[in-house]
């Protein structure tokens, strides 16, 4: 905008300029020394200015002449006697006025011009530069991330401090014959740190950092991706050694002949270019190329294979040490006090990544914050993880006593059952405090992590997501839509037995279902790999999964009823519930053991 007021301004006082020469040049007229002799001796001339042999004469009629000086001795006198005012100005003055006065004004219109050929230049520059890449670079004067700021993936770290290492002292490697990988990809879950990896390697590396994303590839206009790829690694090359990051990889990487009809696209082309680049003809000796993605499942084969992506590394969610670890790299920055247990933390954020934990520990200062404290409290962290699960809380919500009886009866048949059945995960906390869609919560964590779940486990985990519907028809006898969560998690568990995980004998030891792909040309055209007659015995077998569960979880709670009423009368008194409380209804007596480490937290939520 303030380029423009110049311009304005400077355009504004060329047109000045311009206008103020044509009017000096319309109303100054050039005539012979006869002539302007003939209008002084007439008594017309008012006033003269003598220049050296430039003599200027103003008319009293407002006009003005101009006539050369032929040095005539009488010319004063003349006007002396005709009562004419003599104006003499020396050389110096005249041309420098004259210089001011007629040269800037054309100054000022060429440099106006001057302005807009420029503009028209750059704007057409622009226009014909978007094949050139758009990727970041980063010196190593840039502030460092380094392998001390990530935590929770220790293996990643290890496999990457190789590629450092390569960087740093590339001769050891070559000593011996050894050729370190092109390309390195890291997979994992949203969260996890990969972009944080890419970005400590370059750190710890000290050379330079080309960062990109996929999706800044892909234009509208054909070709443009392809030639992106070719500026990105010609900058590489200018660079080398040199780290080149791509980040979200599968924007661009995806299997070719994947759309609908197998076209060649754009994004194909794009692919293309980026294979070649990566393992064509020519040598890109000192490149590394780092990428992540999560959804490794849709990348092309021929970009995965040896001599471009060599190295795959997994960087999963973190386990008990590495959440404890994470919290104590985000906790450096944070005033806690003295009641936080970061340790007990860990425990309970079971399956949270890196960046919910970041995310929880802000969640906590902004509690703390609001409520005016000078640190950040358990309470806070406590409060600031419900509000990361499941929202924050509606304590303001108008919620009528018969609702929240409904609410209360759905969670006590949640954690009753839960408490009962042998292979439940153990129940944390319930509550009836409304939190984001949910009017109420039930939180289960098993004592130890899980990789894997046997029959048994799935069956009581079944049970008690139907638990809660079926505290309201044993108890109330009715039936609410509060149980539309736990009606379609435990129908996705059960055809995952069913389809995925061979545990029901009449459909027996097949898996008829995989992991979905999500190209719609894929799913439009792809054939099915069962009858019509399998699919309704699958579909059998699902529903009675899910009844026998529901059934079982009934039985259990009228031979509990008592306990039943007792924990909903205790919600609807105190809102919330915690362990003690619930072991000390269902056993008569708080539970002994204390828990090893926390899993994956379940939450059963009534709508």
């Amino acid at each position: 905008m303030q380029r423009f007021l110049v311009y304005l301004i400077l355009f504004a006082l060329a047109i000045y300029a311009a206008v103020t020469l044509f009017e000096n040049s319309k109303t100054t007229t050039t005539v012979p020394y006869s002539k302007f002799i003939g209008h002084v001796q007439e008594g017309q001339v008012k006033k003269v200015v003598i220049r050296e042999q430039d003599i200027e004469a103003e008319l009293k009629n407002g006009k003005r002449e101009r006539t050369y000086y032929p040095n005539d001795p009488d010319l004063i006198k003349i006007l002396k006697e005709k009562g004419v005012t003599i104006e003499v100005r020396p050389s110096s003055e005249s041309s420098w006025l004259y210089i001011l006065l007629n040269i800037i004004p054309y100054a000022l219109i060429i440099i106006f011009f001057i302005i807009l050929i420029r503009q028209a230049h750059a704007s057409n520059s622009q226009t014909f530069n978007f094949t050139k890449s758009k990727a970041k670079f980063f010196t190593s004067e840039m502030p460092k991330v380094t392998f001390k700021d990530v935590a929770g993936v220790d293996e990643a770290v290890e496999e990457l401090k190789e590629v450092v290492d390569f960087l740093k002292d590339p001769k050891k490697y070559a000593e011996l014959g050894a050729r370190i990988p092109k390309g390195v990809l890291l997979i994992g879950p949203p969260g996890t740190g990969k972009t944080l990896l890419g970005r400590a390697v370059a750190g710890e590396a000290g050379v330079a950092f080309l960062y990109v994303s996929g999706s800044e590839f892909v234009e509208m206009f054909v070709g443009v991706g392809a030639a992106r790829v070719r500026d990105l690694f010609e900058q590489a090359k200018k660079s080398a050694p040199c780290i080149v990051f791509i980040d979200e990889i599968d924007a661009v990487g995806r299997h070719r002949g994947a759309g609908l009809g197998g076209g060649h696209d754009e994004r194909e082309q794009t692919l293309n270019q980026l294979l070649v680049e990566m393992d064509g003809f020519e040598v890109n000796s000192g490149i590394i190329l780092l990428a992540a993605t999560n959804r490794p499942d849709i990348l092309d084969p021929a970009l995965l294979r040896p001599g471009r992506f060599d190295r795959k590394i997994y960087v999963d969610k973190p386990d008990f040490k590495g959440r404890l670890e994470i919290l104590k790299i985000h906790a450096r920055n944070k005033k806690l006090a003295k009641d936080v247990d970061l340790e007990l933390l860990a425990k309970q954020t079971t399956g949270f990544t890196g960046a919910d934990l970041e995310n929880l520990l802000n969640e906590a200062a902004l509690i703390a914050a609001r409520k005016n404290k000078k640190e950040i409290t358990m309470e806070d962290c406590e409060e600031a993880m419900e509000k990361v699960v499941m929202g924050p809380a509606k304590k303001n919500r108008i919620i009528s006593p018969e609702e929240k009886k409904l609410t209360a009866y759905h969670e006590s048949g949640h954690a009753l059952v839960a408490k009962l059945l042998p292979n439940a995960n153990p129940v944390r906390k319930v509550t009836i405090i409304p939190r984001g869609m949910a009017l109420g919560a039930t939180w289960q964590s098993p004592d130890e992590d899980k990789h894997n779940l046997t029959k048994d486990e799935l069956i009581d985990e079944i049970s008690v997501l139907l638990a809660g519907r079926a505290a309201e028809e044993v108890a109330l006898g009715k039936i609410t839509t509060g149980a539309e969560n736990d009606l379609q998690r435990a129908t996705e568990i059960a055809r995952r037995m069913v389809t995925q995980y061979g545990m029901s004998e009449k459909v027996g030891l097949v898996a008829f279902e995989q992991a979905r792909e999500i190209f719609l040309g894929k799913e439009l055209v792809q054939e099915k790999k069962y009858s019509e007659e399998t699919a309704h015995l699958i579909d059998k077998e699902i529903a009675r999964i899910v009844t026998e569960c529901y059934e079982r979880a009934k039985k259990i709670l009228r031979d509990n009823i008592d306990k039943l009423h007792e924990m909903a009368n205790k919600l609807l008194e105190k809102e919330t519930l915690y362990e003690a409380e619930i072991d000390e209804i269902v056993f008569g007596k708080p539970r002994e053991e204390k828990p090893k480490d926390i899993g994956d937290t379940n939450v059963q939520e009534a709508y």
